[in-house]
């Protein structure tokens, strides 16, 4: 794990953008389409808003969520909702978007077909990743259903997520995946959230879910 600190907000998500574009750019010269997962929530807004400006070949970047809640695309609790109005404008608005939510009776009944839809894009290129305060990373929430098959080693690439703290079902990329990406990043603020990520650390993916991919993940935090 690498941690880099930064005096401010602003500082960090020009920093994190510029790293994402070159890195992006780099895969870029290496494969015909790169893929670009990220978290939906606050946190990553200023960063999308600095990463869409960037000269790019957005039309071979295929972006996806880290995962996505049951709710329509126009919810304002939807996390494509979000990347769409904040990272896929700009020069970014050529990128294609890969959602991870059908509407369903049963979300398990469309997993297959979600998954055969990002199977070409693993591994993930680049990846982007937020943290609760509960250690949750994703929709991977400790004690919830499921949790120990979503953090498995040989997990399919998608899981539903019904944790007990949340309003609505959800669909997340599961621990295999995410670690499996080729550069990840971490995003946190505040002094709660780095002290969390240190106890976290000394914990076993069962209680801190954010432990199963922090193996060489690059860490940026900032008050």
């Amino acid at each position: 794990m690498n941690l880099r600190e930064y005096a401010d907000r602003d500082m960090l998500a020009i920093d994190v953008a510029n790293m994402l574009a070159g890195e992006l750019e780099t895969a870029l010269l290496h494969h015909d389409t790169v893929s670009l997962a990220v978290p939906g929530g606050t946190t990553p807004g200023p960063i999308f808003d600095v990463l869409c400006a960037a000269d790019l070949e957005w039309d071979r970047v295929h972006v996806l969520p880290t995962d996505e809640r049951c709710v329509p695309a126009g919810s304002d609790r939807s996390n494509a909702r979000l990347i769409t109005e904040r990272l896929l404008v700009n020069r970014a608005a050529q990128a294609r978007l890969l959602p991870l939510y059908e509407p369903a009776d049963d979300p398990t009944n469309v997993l297959s077909d979600l998954e055969a839809g990002i199977a070409t894009e693993l591994p993930l290129s680049v990846l982007v990743l937020g943290m609760g305060s509960d250690m949750h990373t994703a929709s991977l929430f400790p004690g919830m259903p499921g949790l120990a098959a979503a953090l498995d080693a040989h997990a399919p690439a998608l899981a539903v997520a019904q944790p007990e703290t949340q309003p609505e079902t959800r669909i997340t990329l599961t621990a295999p995946v995410l670690n499996g990406a080729l550069s990840k990043h971490l995003v946190i603020f505040g002094h709660d959230k780095r002290e969390v990520l240190e106890r976290a650390r000394t914990l076993p993916p069962e209680e801190a879910p954010i432990a199963a991919v922090l193996d060489g993940i690059t860490v940026h935090w900032a008050e």
